[in-house]
């Protein structure tokens, strides 16, 4: 089985991509905050290595072949084929997890996960290096903004999965 890893909007709205019914709530931990800032000018989450991990959600993925399963959430994040090696993480049983996602393999094989796919955007919020920006920058960001575009940031902070706690 191929599960796809998820804690943002691919959750409440994974568009087409190809998954088995539903999200299950007990992915691995995955280390993930609001760190970037998307075309439209939402705060998103993304994995990042010096933050707090929170468990991530997962759904199997209805096909057999990876190279599938990453070129169908290329499709659904709109990622280019060119982009996709530094924006989609793939992982199979017997490599070594990434550090962002904790204690991969032992979740997988408890579960009969063969290959993990996740989206592997990078953080950009302003002035962001390896540490997250504080929650008074974050706020001073989001009560800048207005009409449409505070509206989507506002939907993605509110439909964040429960779990994604940060």
């Amino acid at each position: 089985m191929i599960a796809f890893l998820g804690w943002g909007s691919l959750v409440w709205d994974p568009s087409a991509l190809p998954i088995h019914r539903q999200w299950h709530l007990d992915g691995p931990f995955v280390r993930a905050e609001f760190l970037r800032k998307s075309r439209d000018g939402r705060l998103t989450i993304v994995l990042a290595q010096d933050v707090e991990p929170v468990r991530s959600l997962w759904g199997s993925y209805a096909g057999t072949s990876l190279e599938d399963a990453c070129i169908a959430l290329c499709g659904r994040e709109g990622i280019s084929q060119k982009n996709r090696a530094t924006r989609i993480g793939s992982w199979s049983r017997e490599q070594p997890g990434p550090d962002c996602i904790l204690e991969l393999e032992p979740w997988a094989m408890a579960r009969g996960v063969q290959s993990v796919v996740w989206t592997n955007l990078s953080p950009n919020f302003e002035g962001n290096d390896a540490n997250a920006p504080s929650v008074e920058v974050v706020l001073t960001y989001l009560a800048g903004l207005t009409g449409p575009t505070r509206d989507l940031a506002e939907q993605y902070i509110r439909r964040a999965p429960r779990q994604i706690d940060t």
